[in-house]
């Protein structure tokens, strides 16, 4: 579905798929033919405008196979490596904004949400503890299955809009529903304030539905009861096409138009997804820097 193509307007795209992979195309196609063109502060002189849109992705089912999709930019390395990064928290050490380093993760700002005035700033006062705010979200479900409070933030609007690269996830809210079993389903919205479609979608909602699955698991230790994973709704205000990498994407759009995903994607027990999956994880344990060292 899509709405607000009037000339003025930013367009507004619901995408449904069933799977992650058949997800990411349908959403790469919409924008692509129906997103409009606008520039953005990264671009060059020679780039072309982005393609733009607000879109929601509803995923059915997360974890329905295929869930791999072999043509997204990157590799099983760098997913399962930013797997980590934001369900493990490996790189959060990068953090050092005052020696112009990372100025998040977002492993460190739901587990350790700590709110400052200067991120800069070594000595920045931190009036606050720091709040683990996915522990929070489990333990809130535990107490009241239905609560509609349970929530994860990443802004600091004290910081974050001084930076140069803030947070593009905002938010995650998550809900527990009856099955129809005896047992209950996660489901997990994200928010996203803007979003990088080609090259960051894919990985992102990998990621983040990752984090839904473990923190379903939590839940249904603390309840005793079964505790599944349900529907992903993935919301991004502003979800682009970067101009500077269209031919590219041309390539793979036009594969999406003529042939079905199925074509492009692997099951996640594919014996060469796992077995380069588990040299990651074995190389990552050894040294969390692993995987950005060898991309230099």
């Amino acid at each position: 579905m899509i709405t607000g193509i009037e000339v003025g307007n930013v367009p507004v795209i619901a995408v449904d798929a069933g799977c992650l992979p058949e997800a990411w195309e349908k959403a790469v196609i919409a924008v692509w033919e129906n997103g409009i063109d606008v520039a953005t502060q990264y671009d060059k002189p020679s780039d072309k405008p982005s393609k733009d849109a607000t879109v929601m992705v509803s995923v059915a089912d997360p974890f329905a196979e295929p869930r791999i999709h072999k043509n997204f930019p990157g590799g099983p390395e760098e997913l399962e490596s930013y797997r980590q990064e934001v369900v493990d928290g490996i790189h959060d050490h990068w953090i050092d904004p005052a020696a112009g380093k990372w100025t998040y993760t977002y492993h460190e700002r739901m587990n350790a949400y700590s709110p400052v005035e200067n991120i800069r700033d070594a000595d920045s006062p931190k009036p606050f503890m720091a709040v683990d705010q996915i522990q929070y979200i489990i333990d809130s479900l535990a107490d009241c299955h239905f609560t509609r409070r349970s929530q994860a933030i990443t802004w600091m609007p004290t910081a974050d809009p001084k930076t140069d690269d803030p947070p593009c996830l905002q938010r995650v809210w998550c809900r527990l529903v009856a099955d129809g079993s005896g047992g209950m389903k996660l489901n997990m919205n994200t928010h996203w304030r803007s979003r990088d479609l080609y090259k960051a979608w894919f990985m992102n909602a990998y990621a983040l539905t990752n984090l839904q699955q473990i923190m379903a698991a939590k839940i249904s230790e603390k309840i005793g009861m079964a505790v599944g994973v349900g529907r992903y709704v993935d919301i991004s205000d502003s979800l682009h096409i970067y101009g500077s990498y269209f031919d590219n994407a041309a390539v793979e759009v036009e594969k999406m138009r003529t042939t079905p995903f199925t074509d492009r994607a692997w099951e996640s027990t594919h014996p060469a997804f796992e077995m380069m999956t588990e040299e990651a994880c074995q190389r990552l344990k050894q040294d969390p820097d692993w995987y950005a060292k060898a991309k230099g």
